[in-house]
C-alpha cells in the first residue's frame, strides 16, 4: 500500500499530471465562457486605456483568477500575466496559454525567506519592458501566498518606475461556489451570469516618496475591494 500511495503521488508530481491538470482548467474555463451570459461594467474604463498605445497593469484578486483569461478576446494587444514559478503556477501557465497569454515567471520575494526569492528581479525587468511596448501585464496583489485581498506594494511600485496605469477589475459569476483555499478561490459554474467590473485607473506618482507609495497601495487595494463588490452585486452572489 505504501508502494502504490508513493506511485501516486509521484505521478501527481510529474509533467504529465500537470498537463492534464492545465488541459482540464482551459476546458473548464471554455466550458463556462460558452454557456454563460456575460456583462461588464465600467468598461469605459478599460476601453480609455486600451485606445492608447500605453501599456497598463491589470490588477485582480486571487480568488478571481479563473475567468480572466476569458478577457483576452477584448483586445489584440500583447498581454503578460506575473505567475509564480511554483508548480502551480507553472499548471496555470500551460492552461491559458491557449488563450494567447504570455507568462512571465516570477515570485514576490518572502522577507522571511530571502534565499528562497524566486526570479524577482528578472520578473521585475521583463514587466518594465512589457509595459514600455505597450502590453498589457496581469497581476494578483495578493498572491500568490496571500493574505487574501491585502494588496501588497509590487504593483504601485511597477506603476511608479513606469508610468504605466493601473485598471483594478474583478469577475464574479450567479452561479458557482468558493472553494476552501487561503483566497476563497471563485469557481465559476457553467450557465452563469458572468459580470465584469472595471474601476478608473490609478496614475501613480514618479516621484512618490514611501508615504505616497502606501497611500496609492491603499487605494489600490480599496478599488479591488469595490470591483469585487460591484460584480458580486450585478451577478447576485451574496459571499
Amino acid at each position: 500500500m505504501t508502494g502504490g500511495g508513493s506511485l501516486l503521488k509521484r505521478f501527481m508530481r510529474s509533467r504529465a499530471a500537470g498537463a492534464a491538470a492545465s488541459g482540464a482548467i482551459a476546458f473548464y474555463i471554455r466550458l463556462v465562457e460558452a454557456t454563460s451570459s456575460s456583462r461588464f461594467i465600467g468598461r469605459e474604463h478599460a476601453d480609455a486605456l486600451l485606445n492608447s498605445d500605453k501599456g497598463f497593469i491589470l490588477a485582480f484578486w486571487h480568488s478571481r483568477l479563473l475567468m480572466a483569461a476569458s478577457l483576452r478576446g477584448e483586445t489584440d494587444r500583447t498581454v503578460k500575466m506575473l505567475i509564480s514559478t511554483h508548480r502551480d503556477g507553472e499548471i496555470i501557465a500551460r492552461a491559458v496559454k491557449g488563450f494567447g497569454i504570455e507568462m512571465i515567471r516570477g515570485s514576490a520575494a518572502d522577507p522571511k525567506k530571502p534565499e528562497k526569492n524566486k526570479s524577482g528581479a528578472p520578473a521585475i525587468l521583463a514587466m518594465m519592458e512589457a509595459l514600455e511596448t505597450g502590453a498589457i501585464v496581469g497581476m494578483t496583489p495578493d498572491g500568490p501566498r496571500g493574505p487574501a485581498e491585502t494588496a501588497k506594494i509590487g504593483a504601485i511600485k511597477l506603476a511608479a518606475r513606469t508610468g504605466a496605469p493601473i485598471l483594478a477589475g474583478a469577475y464574479s459569476a450567479s452561479r458557482g461556489r468558493r472553494l476552501q483555499t487561503w483566497d476563497r478561490f471563485l469557481l465559476a459554474a457553467p450557465f452563469s451570469r458572468l459580470t465584469f467590473a472595471a474601476r478608473p485607473a490609478i496614475h501613480v506618482e514618479r516621484n512618490a516618496d514611501a508615504d505616497g507609495l502606501e497611500a496609492y497601495r491603499r487605494r489600490l487595494e480599496s478599488e479591488l475591494k469595490e470591483a469585487a463588490r460591484i460584480a458580486d452585486e450585478a451577478a447576485g452572489r451574496s459571499n
